[in-house]
């Protein structure tokens, strides 16, 4: 599978952003894709998954309760919807997936199993 993610931008603090991640060669249902950030200075971090196993999804503290991340097959893509957005989430975000040897029966595998990405697409959030 590739992916191509796009549909970041710039932004006030408390808007809203819905970056999307396009799958070709493979459907979105059979991967755990997965949402990474990377903020200028600072290592790449897993911010949010949704399992190919059963549809659990996965938010790191920082975001719980402001991001969403969902699939939608027919378009074969995976959004990430971004609202309340803080000055903190100014990052370039990555989409990733764990390669399909990957058996996945519940939950999103570990961050360092996701081994295909996506280019990333730069988040500014203005204060």
């Amino acid at each position: 599978v590739q992916l191509q993610a796009s549909g970041g931008g710039l932004v006030q603090t408390g808007g809203s952003l819905r970056p999307s991640c396009a799958a070709s060669g493979g459907t979105v249902d059979r991967y755990s894709i997965a949402w990474f950030r990377q903020a200028p200075g600072k290592e790449r971090e897993d911010i949010s998954c949704i399992s190919s196993a059963d549809g659990s999804t996965y938010y790191v503290e920082s975001v719980k309760g402001r991001f969403s991340i969902s699939r939608d097959s027919a378009k074969n893509t995976v959004y990430l919807q971004m609202n309340s957005l803080k000055p903190e989430d100014t990052a370039v975000y990555y989409c990733a997936a764990p390669p399909s040897t990957i058996v996945v029966v519940a939950g999103c595998p570990p961050a360092n199993k996701y081994t295909i990405w996506g280019q990333g697409t730069l988040v500014t959030v203005s204060s």
